[in-house]
């Protein structure tokens, strides 16, 4: 792992698997990493992996989805939606994923820290 700008290399691109999850640990967080097949070729959403509902680290593996062309993530304890760029949960407003800033430089994935 290494640090340029605030922006933090967690994985290869070739890490990260078309249209499903995984996981990676960045300073004890656990965060979901998803690569999701678009119109436009792909693109990478990153949320913390804890579900709030379930109250376990399990996201990475949950279901990916649309809602009205929203890209979402279902939780794959209790099948709550979670929009992938934003983190609202579309079943509870009160509920919400920390969202990371995520960009692909020479094929390594980053990620932005913000408090």
């Amino acid at each position: 792992m290494s640090t340029s700008n605030n922006w933090i290399t967690v994985c290869s691109g070739a890490d990260l698997v078309a249209n499903s999850g995984v996981c990676a640990l960045l300073d004890e967080q656990q965060i979901a990493l998803f690569k999701v097949k678009t119109a436009d070729g792909e693109q990478v959403f990153a949320v913390s992996n804890w579900d709030p509902i379930g109250k376990a680290n399990v996201l990475y593996r949950g279901l990916l989805g649309s809602v009205d062309n929203i890209k979402v993530i279902i939780s794959p304890l209790y099948k709550q939606r979670y929009c992938l760029a934003s983190g609202q949960c579309l079943e509870d407003e009160a509920l919400k994923l920390r969202v990371y800033p995520v960009r692909i430089e020479q094929d390594q994935v980053q990620l932005q820290l913000v408090d």
